[in-house]
């Protein structure tokens, strides 16, 4: 076989074996990807929201304190 013939089979077969790899790859992160996602959709969302106090000093508002409903505006 010519050397040239050869060579440029050899690079051939290389590139071939690349971009399989790189198709192996991609498969590899697909899935990945998938299995996440599905762990994601069945794992409930544990984060809980802490309570947030109303005043500077950490305390609360309290039941018997009610909330004005509207506010005194300036001009009415």
């Amino acid at each position: 076989m010519h050397p040239d013939l050869m060579l440029e089979l050899a690079r051939q077969r290389a590139s071939e074996r690349q971009e399989a790899a790189r198709h192996a790859s991609l498969a590899r992160a697909l899935r990945k990807a998938v299995r996440a996602q599905r762990h994601r959709a069945e794992a409930p969302d544990t984060f809980v929201v802490p309570p947030i106090p109303d005043y500077v000093d950490g305390t609360f508002r309290g039941a018997e304190n009610p909330v004005a409903g509207e506010r005194a505006g300036a001009g009415r």
